[in-house]
This record gives C-alpha cells, structure tokens and sequence, in this order.
C-alpha cells in the first residue's frame, strides 16, 4: 500500500506549486508572402503559401465560398 500524507499541505503552499504549471503562449512567426502572424512549420491560413511556395491557391477557395454565400442568400 502507497504511504499516505502525514499533514495536510495549506491552500497558499499548493497554490504555489501550481503557479509553476502554466501555459506558454505559442511562437508565431511572419508569413514569407503576405507577413502576417502564422504558427511555425504551418501553410499560411490568409495567402495558403508555405515556405515561399504556394501549396493551396486561395483565389479558388474565396471564389467558391462566396458563389455558396451567394446560393444561400437568393434561396
């Protein structure tokens, strides 16, 4: 059987074990293309270039999002 706490730990002494668990804000680094703020190693979400080169043409993707806005609006 695992020993048991002889005494109970105060609400200060925890919390100040828990201080030290926090979350650290994530790096984020500018875009080649467009400089916006992108997460490292990621395509960018505004201009879909990753390292210089263009991996997902967005002009496709914004066309088609506004041609559903579009459908959904006249119906």
């Amino acid at each position: 059987m695992p020993q048991e706490p002889k005494k109970r730990h105060s609400r200060a002494r925890q919390g100040k074990r828990r201080a030290a668990i926090r979350l650290s804000v994530r790096e984020t680094v500018l875009c080649s293309n467009c400089g916006t703020p992108v997460l490292p190693h990621t395509i960018c979400r505004n201009c879909g270039f990753y390292k210089g080169k263009e991996v997902i043409n967005m002009t496709k993707r914004r066309d088609k999002k506004e041609k559903i806005k579009s459908e959904e609006n006249t119906a």
